[in-house]
C-alpha cells in the first residue's frame, strides 16, 4: 500500500521533538502534510530533534510549544487538526523509578487531555502510542496482542493506563482512536538512554562497553519501518479503530549478542562490564520481547523493510557523525 492520502492533511503530532516523533514529523512533510508539533515548552526555544530536520523542511512545521497536562494547550493545539499522531510522553524507564509521579501525569493525563480534546474539536482521527513494555516478560512467544499486560515499571503501568483510557473513549464515546504497539525502536537522532546509542557511544570512544543485565532479549525495529506504521495506521479503513497493533520485527536477540554485533561492525573489541546501577529490579527486569506481527500485516499491509545489520550500520554512522552530543562516559536515565 502507497502511502499518498496524508497529502494535504491537517495533522498534529505530539512529542514531535522527540526521537520518532522528529522522524514522523519530518516523513509527514515530504508527503505534502500540514504538520502542526506539539512540544513541550523551554525557555531556550529549544525544539529537540526537529533541530535535526533538513532546513526546508523544518520551516514547515508549525511548533506549538506546549505541555500535554494542560488540556486547554492540548485542546488548542487540535483545533482545525484531521489526524493526531500521539507520541508525546516520558519514555525512560529508570526515570519512572525515581520519578513516578511525573511520568503518570503526564503519560496518562496527557493521553486523557489528547483524547478529550479530539473528542471536543472533531479530529478524524487519533494514532496513540502504546509500547512493548507494556507485555513485560513474555508469558508466551510470539507476543500478540491479546497476551496479558503486567506493569512491569512505573513507566509500563502509566503507559497501561493510557492506553486503557484510550480503549474506553472509543468504546464509550466513539472517540475514532486507534493503537500502535512499537517494539524496541531504534535509528539515527535516538537518545543514549537507550541500549544501541549506549553502545555505539561508547565503542566508538573507549576499550570498554558498560550495561546492565546482557541476557534481556529484545525485538528491534528501525526508525523508519516504525514510522512508516504510523503512516499506514494513519490510511487505513475505519476497521482499524479500536484496534491494537503490534510493530516489531518478529526476532530477537539478547543485549550481549547485540553488544558483540554492534562492535564488530564498528571493528573494536571492548570489554563488556556489567554495571550494578544500570541493572533493572529483578522484578521489573523485561526478559524477552519477541513481537508477533502478523496483525499489523493483515490489518495495515505492514512488514519491517530494514535488516538488524543495515539499521545499524546506519545508527552507527549518524552517532559517529554527532558524537559531540552524547556523553558516553555517563549513564544517562
Amino acid at each position: 500500500m502507497e502511502v499518498t492520502r496524508i497529502q494535504g492533511k491537517a495533522v498534529l503530532v505530539t512529542g514531535a521533538a522527540g526521537f520518532i516523533g522528529s522522524h514522523l514529523a519530518e516523513q509527514l512533510v515530504g508527503l505534502g502534510a500540514r504538520v502542526r508539533a506539539f512540544i513541550r515548552y523551554n525557555s531556550r526555544n529549544d525544539r529537540g530533534l526537529l533541530e535535526y530536520l533538513p532546513p526546508d523542511r523544518l520551516r514547515e512545521v508549525d511548533v506549538f510549544p506546549g505541555d500535554l497536562r494542560d488540556p486547554d494547550a492540548v485542546r488548542a493545539a487540535c483545533r482545525g487538526v484531521e489526524i493526531v499522531f500521539h507520541l508525546g510522553a516520558l519514555i525512560a524507564i529508570p526515570y519512572s523509578y525515581r520519578n513516578p509521579t511525573d511520568v503518570i501525569a503526564t503519560n496518562v493525563l496527557g493521553t486523557l487531555n489528547v483524547l478529550q480534546a479530539g473528542r471536543d474539536t472533531g479530529v478524524r482521527r487519533i494514532i496513540h502510542t502504546s509500547t512493548s513494555e507494556v507485555y513485560g516478560t513474555a508469558q508466551r512467544v510470539p507476543i500478540d496482542e491479546t497476551h496479558p499486560v503486567q506493569g512491569q515499571s512505573p513507566y509500563s503501568a502509566s503507559k497501561i493506563g493510557a492506553d486503557k483510557v484510550a480503549e474506553s473513549f472509543y468504546r464509550a464515546f466513539g472517540v475514532p482512536v486507534c493503537t500502535l504497539r512499537p517494539f524496541n525502536t531504534y535509528g539515527p537522532r535516538q537518545s543514549a538512554r537507550a541500549v544501541i546509542p549506549t553502545i555505539i557511544t561508547q565503542a566508538l570512544v573507549g576499550n570498554e562497553v558498560h550495561l546492565g543485565d546482557l541476557a534481556p532479549r529484545r525485538d528491534l525495529t528501525f526508525v523508519s519501518d516504525t514510522v512508516g506504521g504510523f503512516l499506514r495506521m494513519a490510511e487505513a479503513g475505519d476497521d482499524v479503530l479500536g484496534q491494537e497493533v503490534n510493530l516489531g520485527a518478529n526476532s530477537e536477540v539478547s543485549v550481549g549478542d547485540l553488544a558483540a554485533k554492534i562492535c564488530a561492525l564498528i571493528g573494536t573489541s571492548p570489554r563488556i562490564v556489567t554495571e550494578s546501577d544500570r541493572v533493572r529490579p529483578k522484578k521489573s527486569e523485561v526478559f524477552r520481547l519477541l513481537a508477533d506481527n502478523r496483525k499489523a500485516e493483515r490489518m495495515i499491509g505492514w512488514k519491517p523493510q530494514v535488516s538488524l545489520d543495515a539499521g545499524l550500520r546506519q545508527t552507527i554512522d549518524w552517532i559517529r557523525q554527532n558524537l559531540d552530543r552524547y556523553r558516553p562516559s555517563e549513564y544517562q536515565v
